[in-house]
Protein backbone atom coordinates (compact mmCIF):
# COMPACT_ATOMS: atom_id res chain seq x y z
CA UNK A 1 0.00 0.00 0.00
CA UNK A 2 1.08 3.34 -0.92
CA UNK A 3 0.62 5.99 1.76
CA UNK A 4 -0.20 9.47 0.47
CA UNK A 5 -0.47 13.25 2.01
CA UNK A 6 -4.50 12.03 2.09
CA UNK A 7 -4.01 8.93 3.67
CA UNK A 8 -5.01 8.49 7.00
CA UNK A 9 -5.35 4.80 8.02
CA UNK A 10 -3.26 4.33 10.36
CA UNK A 11 -0.37 1.92 9.69
CA UNK A 12 -0.82 -2.03 9.44
CA UNK A 13 -4.65 -1.27 9.63
CA UNK A 14 -7.08 -1.77 6.20
CA UNK A 15 -8.59 1.28 4.30
CA UNK A 16 -11.95 0.90 3.94
CA UNK A 17 -12.04 -0.42 0.30
CA UNK A 18 -9.40 -3.00 1.25
CA UNK A 19 -11.93 -3.99 4.02
CA UNK A 20 -14.96 -3.59 1.72
CA UNK A 21 -13.23 -6.43 -0.60
CA UNK A 22 -11.69 -8.27 1.64
CA UNK A 23 -15.37 -8.61 4.09
CA UNK A 24 -16.97 -9.67 0.14
CA UNK A 25 -14.07 -12.16 -0.53
CA UNK A 26 -14.02 -14.19 2.53
CA UNK A 27 -17.57 -14.40 2.93
CA UNK A 28 -18.07 -15.66 -0.31
CA UNK A 29 -15.34 -18.45 -0.02
CA UNK A 30 -17.19 -19.54 3.48
CA UNK A 31 -20.54 -19.75 1.89
CA UNK A 32 -19.37 -21.07 -1.76
CA UNK A 33 -21.71 -18.09 -3.39
CA UNK A 34 -20.75 -14.55 -4.87
CA UNK A 35 -21.81 -11.74 -2.71
CA UNK A 36 -23.99 -9.21 -4.50
CA UNK A 37 -22.45 -6.02 -2.76
CA UNK A 38 -21.80 -4.20 0.58
CA UNK A 39 -23.92 -2.34 1.71
CA UNK A 40 -22.07 -0.74 4.48
CA UNK A 41 -18.59 -0.93 5.83
CA UNK A 42 -17.84 0.25 9.21
CA UNK A 43 -14.22 1.15 11.49
CA UNK A 44 -14.11 -0.70 15.05
CA UNK A 45 -12.03 -0.76 17.43
CA UNK A 46 -10.39 -3.71 17.09
CA UNK A 47 -10.94 -3.95 12.95
CA UNK A 48 -13.93 -3.57 10.69
CA UNK A 49 -17.37 -4.49 10.48
CA UNK A 50 -19.35 -5.04 6.47
CA UNK A 51 -22.91 -5.80 5.71
CA UNK A 52 -22.47 -8.04 2.50
CA UNK A 53 -25.54 -8.90 0.35
CA UNK A 54 -25.57 -12.72 -1.19
CA UNK A 55 -28.72 -14.62 -2.97
CA UNK A 56 -30.07 -16.93 -0.99
CA UNK A 57 -32.55 -18.17 -3.59
CA UNK A 58 -33.07 -17.75 -6.99
CA UNK A 59 -36.59 -17.07 -8.19
CA UNK A 60 -38.43 -15.95 -11.03
CA UNK A 61 -39.34 -13.10 -11.41
CA UNK A 62 -35.56 -11.64 -10.24
CA UNK A 63 -37.57 -9.30 -7.69
CA UNK A 64 -38.30 -12.30 -5.34
CA UNK A 65 -35.12 -13.81 -5.21
CA UNK A 66 -34.21 -14.68 -1.58
CA UNK A 67 -31.62 -12.00 -0.26
CA UNK A 68 -29.68 -12.00 3.00
CA UNK A 69 -27.48 -9.87 4.97
CA UNK A 70 -24.70 -10.58 6.57
CA UNK A 71 -22.69 -8.86 8.87
CA UNK A 72 -18.69 -9.47 8.41
CA UNK A 73 -15.94 -8.67 11.32
CA UNK A 74 -12.60 -8.04 10.68
CA UNK A 75 -9.80 -8.03 12.52
CA UNK A 76 -7.56 -4.72 12.12
CA UNK A 77 -5.60 -6.37 9.20
CA UNK A 78 -8.50 -8.03 7.47
CA UNK A 79 -8.67 -11.50 8.97
CA UNK A 80 -12.22 -13.03 9.32
CA UNK A 81 -13.19 -12.99 12.84
CA UNK A 82 -17.12 -13.75 12.22
CA UNK A 83 -20.04 -13.30 10.28
CA UNK A 84 -24.08 -13.72 10.95
CA UNK A 85 -26.79 -13.43 9.08
CA UNK A 86 -28.89 -10.15 10.22
CA UNK A 87 -31.64 -10.01 7.31
CA UNK A 88 -33.45 -11.75 4.84
CA UNK A 89 -35.62 -9.88 2.45
CA UNK A 90 -37.06 -10.18 -1.69
CA UNK A 91 -34.91 -8.81 -3.90
CA UNK A 92 -37.59 -6.49 -4.72
CA UNK A 93 -38.13 -5.22 -1.43
CA UNK A 94 -37.74 -1.77 -0.13
CA UNK A 95 -36.96 -0.51 3.59
CA UNK A 96 -39.88 1.74 4.83
CA UNK A 97 -39.04 4.43 6.35
CA UNK A 98 -40.44 5.13 9.63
Amino acid sequence: MTSTDHDTTPPGRLTALQAMRGAAAQLAELLGTTPDSVSAVRPAPDGWTADVEVVELERVPDTMTIMATYRVTLDPQGRLMGYERVRRYARGQLDRQR
